[in-house]
């Protein structure tokens, strides 16, 4: 996020005064992301297509751990049942007989700033 303009700086600095580390002041200094797509692949990573045109990995594996919300999703086939939801975050239905629209406590997701900010450009 190689930014040189003054208002940009600005705008990095004021996040910074309200406690935000430097990446993630820059990151919402550059204007928040919207995801677009996701493609789940076989090593447990998604391949996410954000408004901005970028496309981003992220390893998903330091969160899919037994004992959490995303324990389900240790099982690939379930894994690549993610979707986009309409809120633009990324999300698994926990039972897929359930709509998530309708009962938002079936849905397991992750927001787009996290997607952005902990995925790697490809």
């Amino acid at each position: 996020m190689a930014h040189t303009d003054a208002a940009f700086s600005k705008r990095v600095e004021e996040y910074l005064d309200r406690g935000f580390d430097r990446r993630s002041a820059e990151y919402f200094a550059s204007g928040r992301k919207r995801i677009a797509a996701v493609k789940a692949n076989d090593d447990f990573s998604l391949t996410i297509s954000f408004d901005s045109q970028e496309t981003r990995l992220l390893d998903c594996k330091p969160f899919l751990k037994p004992g959490t919300v995303f324990a389900p999703f240790l099982d690939l086939e379930r894994f690549k049942k993610v979707y986009v939801d309409s809120e633009h975050c990324i999300a698994w239905d926990i039972n897929p007989e359930i709509d998530s629209e309708k009962v938002w406590s079936n849905k397991v997701e992750l927001c787009p700033d996290a997607c952005y900010m902990d995925s790697q450009p490809i």
